[in-house]
């Protein structure tokens, strides 16, 4: 099926770059492995390169690159995925995303502390923008 169809709803609320990206990746990974998990999750880890998800939608990362230990060490790896939030950014970012998100007690976080409230109220608002 033609990513347009199967493209989630966070991307269909993101910029149509984001939108080409995961598309491309889709479809690439259709004809490589088959419609499935696998096309999706190579999508998103594409996506996850230049993208981050603030809120119910994705926006333009400053730098690319691995958005987590995960996506940084690649297929098997055993590092920890964070649903799209840029862990490996800066904290003053995090803390940015989380002034964004509108996140209380953001100023006593830790970036770790940060990086989980973000992915937290990012999911949070996902399930309201589906509702």
């Amino acid at each position: 099926m033609p990513a347009s169809k199967e493209m989630p709803d966070t991307i269909k609320r993101s910029p149509k770059h984001a939108q080409a990206i995961w598309s491309k990746a889709h479809d690439s990974a259709v004809d490589e492995y088959g419609e499935g998990e696998r096309a999706h999750r190579t999508a998103f880890a594409a996506l996850k390169h230049e993208y981050e998800k603030v809120g119910d939608h994705w926006e333009k990362k400053e730098d690319s690159g691995p958005s987590d230990s995960k996506a940084k060490g690649g297929r098997g790896s055993g590092g920890t995925t964070h649903g799209g939030v840029d862990a490996n950014t800066s904290k003053e970012h995090l803390y940015d995303v989380a002034k964004k998100l509108d996140i209380s007690g953001r100023s006593s976080m830790s970036k770790s502390e940060l990086v989980d409230a973000v992915e937290k109220a990012n999911d949070k608002k996902t399930r309201k923008a589906r509702s």
